[in-house]
């Protein structure tokens, strides 16, 4: 972990940060994240990520807080670690604040507002393949929101590891949606489908930009559900997310995805993305 973090309107060490016990965020799991990657220590996407949390704060009834107002504390957070030319994520999460302990939200209390950056660690899997499991979704209805509640997401994450797989799809009423920590993709006779976006999936920022290269490439693509009975006839599959980029699947549940192996499809994707990120590394440079 990089020492410098931000918390509640200061830059400081990591260990001189100090959480009430009555925070909202500890008792109830009351608040909202995101995940922000930044490489060469330029970030990409980063208003995008701001909205969606803004989004996130909305849905939860936060009132007071502009997310937007965070875009300077990222530049400078990742500036005073010194992140140099490595690749970093900036993590921020915030809180309803500290309360008492009532269900009912307090009408003064200051949010909680914290920041802070981690190394990206990628495992190699996420270029030549991974294996994946699919699990019944036991989520809330609002997986729109980005909430720092993640115990069913945690839970079926830890069962794919148990399994051997990165990785666990969620399936509601015959839907495949997405993964744990990620959205997912399946290709059927050249065209990549995705879930449409809904209040039961999260807006994924890879997801998009995945979408507009295909839309500028004229690759086929599609928003439609994705069905688990017809999922062991996609061709080839993928993850994305913000850590993970465009990660091939290359099992589920024990099968083999196509021919077992990283397709074209998917690769051309990885590369068009890579110079997507290099782009957006330039112009955060000149700026």
């Amino acid at each position: 972990m990089y020492d410098t973090v931000y918390f509640n309107g200061a830059f400081q060490s990591r260990a001189r940060v100090s959480v009430s016990l009555d925070d909202r965020g500890f008792l109830f799991g009351d608040g909202a994240y995101e995940v922000i990657v930044a490489y060469g220590g330029h970030c990409f996407r980063k208003l995008d990520h701001l909205k969606r949390l803004s989004h996130s704060l909305r849905g939860l009834r936060f009132s007071d807080f502009d997310a937007s107002t965070l875009d300077p504390v990222v530049d400078e957070l990742i500036a005073r670690n010194s992140v140099g030319s490595e690749d970093v994520t900036v993590y921020i999460q915030v809180t309803r604040g500290a309360a008492p302990r009532k269900h009912a939200f307090p009408a003064d209390a200051s949010p909680t507002v914290f920041a802070q950056v981690m190394p990206v660690v990628r495992d190699p899997a996420f270029k030549t393949g991974i294996s994946v499991i699919t699990v019944p979704d036991t989520r809330w209805s609002r997986c729109d929101i980005k909430s720092i509640n993640l115990i069913p997401n945690c839970l079926a994450n830890d069962l794919a590891q148990r399994r051997g797989c990165i990785e666990a799809i969620f399936v509601r009423d015959g839907a495949v949606l997405e993964g744990t920590l990620s959205s997912f993709f399946a290709v059927f006779d050249g065209v990549a489908r995705t879930a449409p976006l809904s209040n039961y999936i999260l807006a994924g920022v890879t997801r998009q930009v995945v979408l507009e290269i295909c839309a500028r490439e004229g690759i086929p693509y599609s928003e439609e559900p994705i069905y688990l009975e017809e999922l062991h006839d996609a061709q080839e599959m993928f993850i994305t997310g913000t850590t993970r980029e465009i990660a091939p699947v290359i099992r589920v549940d024990g099968k083999p995805v196509g021919s077992g192996r990283r397709g074209p499809f998917v690769q051309r994707l990885a590369d068009l993305f890579k110079l997507e990120t290099e782009a957006g590394t330039m112009k955060a440079r000149a700026s």
